[in-house]
């Protein structure tokens, strides 16, 4: 191994374990509040609903103090207070609490995401779930679990067929009358089984080999750039619907199997 490449692997690990700290500290900001909100505030204008609470400002405030204070020349973006500019090659995308809809009902399929771009590269993601105690992430070693039943490989499961395939999506309602929903039901029909419902935790899940696809649309990047190297190191495969890069969100397909991958792909695209 090279200098360079050892520096750059050292790099990395130290950037994962500062992860795994910003974890740790927006968790002790969320648990407080989790089935004991105060309010739930609304972001959006009209009739649309986009909360938020105390537990996602604080949670993402520290985070970003933690950043600055390791890595000051490092760019942040998080859901809640918008882009820092950094002069440095990394830049952290975060979301506090992804599936806020999930939480204030006290349902616990939410996570933070803590997601590193570099040169616009995704090169770590960390998605934990401070309630159930499970933390999924992945750096230059491959994609880990650690929970209640101890640490492990994360490694996606087989399903060439499409008929053989469980299929998640957080809500139908993601999707847009016309394109959107017909393209998904275009798949869905198809599968085996399909289950509403999960947000960040589905594609956990696809990595961790229990479900084989996952899709969704009008995605940000904090909703997904976390993702893409758990997803990928595990052994998947995430792109949009048309086969680009994932990490600029919109309409995102997360396939366990890279073989089934280009099939979804196909159904997904068709006009």
């Amino acid at each position: 191994m090279t200098v360079a490449k050892k520096a750059a692997r050292t790099d990395l690990a130290d950037l994962v374990e500062l992860a795994h700290r910003l974890a740790d500290l927006s968790a002790a900001q969320i648990l407080p509040h989790f089935r004991n909100l105060d309010g739930v505030a609304n972001k959006a204008e009209g009739a649309d609903f986009d909360p938020v609470t105390v537990a996602d400002k604080a949670a993402e405030k520290a985070i970003r103090a933690a950043i600055r204070e390791a890595y000051p020349g490092h760019g942040i973006v998080g859901e809640e207070f918008g882009e820092t500019l950094g002069h440095d090659r990394y830049r952290w995308i975060i979301d506090p609490i992804d599936g806020t809809r999930a939480f204030i009902i006290g349902s616990p399929l939410w996570g933070t995401l803590i997601g590193l771009l570099e040169s616009e590269r995704p090169v770590l993601g960390l998605m934990n779930q401070p309630f159930t105690g499970e933390r999924f992430w992945a750096g230059a070693d491959g994609a880990r679990y650690r929970g209640p039943g101890g640490e492990r490989v994360l490694a996606t499961q087989t399903c060439p067929a499409l008929d053989r395939a469980t299929l998640t999506t957080t809500c139908p309602d993601l999707f847009a009358e016309g394109f959107e929903r017909e393209r998904f039901e275009a798949v869905s029909e198809r599968v085996l089984t399909r289950r509403f419902g999960g947000d960040c935790y589905n594609y956990c899940l696809l990595a961790a080999g229990h479900l084989d696809l996952v899709i969704e649309a009008g995605l940000q990047p904090h909703d997904i750039v976390a993702l893409i190297p758990i997803v990928e190191r595990a052994g998947g495969r995430i792109t949009q619907w048309d086969g680009s890069d994932a990490a600029a969100g919109g309409r995102i397909v997360a396939s366990g199997d890279p073989k089934l991958h280009d099939a979804v792909l196909e159904l997904l695209g068709q006009r």
